[in-house]
């Protein structure tokens, strides 16, 4: 299958990445120093409407698609990691709604999602459910019109700061996981909704990750998504389709790693001449930059493949899903390998927090990680063949 970018999303890349060079970036370290989420970045992202890339015209967004997103995401992520997660949690929150909410959840919800004057969020690890998506323990009680859920989410990004989150739960204990889940919206305040502890993360420092923490919430049945028992094929499918942008962020980390590491080794001298000029770093950047052209390409051919499909539950091809997971896989260990690699380009000063290739390294870990570690790709790539 063949593909390009079109003209907008060629002028969408350079937009996105002077926006990243100039209003990003020189507040990066700050935002990984400080360890909070970062409102101004919030506000930055709606001034430029990038909330709606994806969502529909209709609802007041722009219907790029995911190729366009992904390319937003690449570029702040070459310049900041944790800015780019705004987007990709706001992607992967919408998701299930868009393939399987009703008209009036998302009359409800889009509009307001789509600008950005509301966050939304995703809940569905839990202590002992993590890569076992089907070992969920919170449990959804119908209650006459209501459903009355229990339980605790971990590691769940911006549910501190969301307006709106959807929340997987078991609603039929009594089968299989994939045969009894459900998934609910869940508005903030309400009753029994709290926030827990507050994760110490490693990288990707600016954006929040939290326990939830669900007692006797009481939501309405109309706030269920799709049918009570089809919220596994929902988080399949959506993890297939979001799994993509964070494949187009490691991209972004990785590109951003190399391109630093070729600047420095231009401009530090040793031995009488510039570190670029010893073929043994020649080869390392050579090798980096292969690599992460490689993880393009299979992230922006996913992507491309993705968008020929409409955003319901119907099933993708075999070879769709294949494109998603190794594009994850890929650009996840390229973007672990690019920065580790700049970080020894550096030597010394990589290894210190007043260049930015080793906070990079350590915003790179989290995308062999989340929505699906490297090896359960692996997994799905495997079941596909």
């Amino acid at each position: 299958m063949s593909y390009e970018l079109t003209e907008e999303q060629e002028m969408l890349k350079e937009t996105i990445a002077r926006m990243a060079r100039e209003q990003i970036a020189p507040g990066a370290a700050q935002r990984d120093e400080k360890a909070e989420f970062p409102w101004d970045m919030v506000e930055l992202l709606r001034e430029n409407a990038l909330f709606g890339a994806d969502y529909p015209e209709t609802f007041g967004g722009s219907e790029m698609g995911l190729l366009s997103l992904c390319l937003i995401v690449e570029e702040i992520a070459k310049a900041c990691a944790s800015t780019s997660v705004i987007l990709m949690v706001h992607e992967l929150g919408t998701t299930p709604i868009m393939l399987a909410g009703s008209d009036e959840q998302k009359k409800r919800y889009f509009p307001k999602l789509a600008t950005g004057e509301h966050l939304i969020a995703f809940g569905l690890t839990e202590p002992n459910a993590g890569s076992d998506v089907s070992g969920l323990k919170t449990r959804a009680v119908r209650d006459g019109d209501d459903y009355i859920i229990n339980g605790t989410k971990i590691f769940i990004s911006h549910a501190d700061v969301a307006d709106v989150i959807c929340i997987a739960a078991r609603t039929d204990a009594s089968v299989p996981g994939p045969k009894g889940t459900g998934i609910f919206v869940v508005e903030k305040g309400t009753p029994g909704f709290s926030i827990g502890k507050h994760e110490d993360k490693l990288g990707v420092r600016g954006s929040s990750t939290v326990e939830v923490i669900l007692e006797d919430v009481r939501v309405p049945a109309a706030n269920l998504v799709g049918g009570e028992t089809s919220g596994f094929h929902i988080l399949m499918k959506t993890l297939d389709i979001t799994r993509i942008p964070v494949a187009s962020q490691a991209v972004g980390i990785a590109q951003g790693a190399l391109d630093y590491a070729i600047s420095y080794t231009k401009e530090r001298t040793q031995f009488g001449k510039p570190l670029f000029s010893f073929q043994g770093l020649q080869w390392m950047m050579a090798d980096m930059a292969t690599q992460v052209e490689a993880a393009r390409q299979l992230t922006y051919k996913a992507a491309s493949v993705f968008e020929k499909f409409p955003k319901n539950l119907d099933r993708l091809p075999k070879e769709a899903v294949r494109q998603s997971a190794m594009a994850k896989l890929f650009a996840g260990e390229t973007a672990m390998k690019v920065t580790t690699d700049a970080v020894q380009l550096l030597g010394g000063y990589g290894f210190v927090k007043e260049y930015p290739v080793e906070r990079m390294m350590r915003d790179a870990k989290i995308t062999q990680i989340y929505e699906g570690t490297s090896q359960i790709q692996k997994v799905v790539i495997s079941a596909t063949l």
